[in-house]
């Protein structure tokens, strides 16, 4: 497994186990089998595991996936309903088990309607290209359309799943700032940008989210749910691009080719 692969193995395990904290932490005690439904792109499918082995099909699920561990250990009953690669349009299209005996769901989603993997993708290319202006057009997304999609995508699953615990789960910072890939140039200041884009905060809406909707993440989600969540430290929701320097910066990518592929 490729460096890129163990770090975001190791993530979304440290991811599983904080979720299942969230959805143990509080409220009644879970009745045994209850119904969890598990929603979302890739990052709630296990791509990164490298073993896709759950059901076999193109979603890419995993049994190492945060969602299959944590029904494990909570003793719920899965409906694995999330694919590699979905967009908002996709998950309303996995909602069919949701219905008010429904107990618990997660949901992640978001990156691949911004674009983050084309942007990676377009970051990593040898200079002279550049992405600030595809980070750019991600982040304006992010602030101006992705709220109202995802709210709209909240309201619905409520609606199906009135009595649930709805856990949004975010999106972790890939980059550390390091070379690690001489084969390809990623700056630092795009690394920074990228891990911004990752965890950027859109503005609160005027109406906030039905009370059933909570809010975690491994360093924060880039989704309304922001709104209850403080900013990691250090970080700058959405920051603008710098002065781009006048001469290339020999840098390199901290990711391996396997970080194109779409969440």
């Amino acid at each position: 497994m490729s460096r890129f692969g163990q770090r975001l193995a190791r993530v979304m395990t440290v991811g599983g186990l904080a979720i299942a904290c969230v959805m143990t932490g509080s409220g009644a005690a879970h009745a045994a089998g209850a119904a969890y439904t598990a929603l979302g792109d890739s990052y709630s499918s296990g791509v990164g595991t490298r073993s896709y082995t759950y059901d076999n099909t193109s979603c890419k699920r995993s049994n190492y996936a945060y969602p299959v561990l944590d029904a494990q250990r909570l003793g719920l009953t899965l409906t694995f309903a999330a694919c590699s690669g979905a967009r908002v349009p996709d998950v309303l299209n996995q909602l069919g088990s949701l219905s008010a005996s429904t107990a618990d769901v997660t949901v992640t989603v978001g990156g691949n309607d911004a674009g983050f993997s084309s942007v990676i993708t377009q970051c990593a290319k040898p200079w002279p290209y550049t992405c600030g202006g595809d980070i750019d057009k991600a982040q304006t997304y992010i602030r101006n359309t992705l709220p109202g999609v995802l709210d709209g995508l909240y309201t619905k699953i409520h609606t199906l799943a009135p009595n649930a615990k709805v856990v949004v789960v975010g999106y972790p910072r890939l980059f550390n700032g390091q070379q690690c890939n001489a084969g390809a140039r990623i700056s630092p200041d795009e690394m920074s940008r990228l891990n911004d884009t990752s965890t950027c905060s859109p503005p609160q809406p005027a109406v906030a989210p039905a009370p059933t909707v909570s809010a975690m993440s491994i360093r924060g989600p880039l989704s309304p749910a922001t709104r209850s969540v403080t900013p990691p430290s250090g970080s700058t929701a959405c920051r603008t691009r710098s002065p781009s320097p006048t001469t290339p910066t020999a840098t390199a990518r901290s990711a391996t080719p396997t970080s194109s592929k779409p969440p």
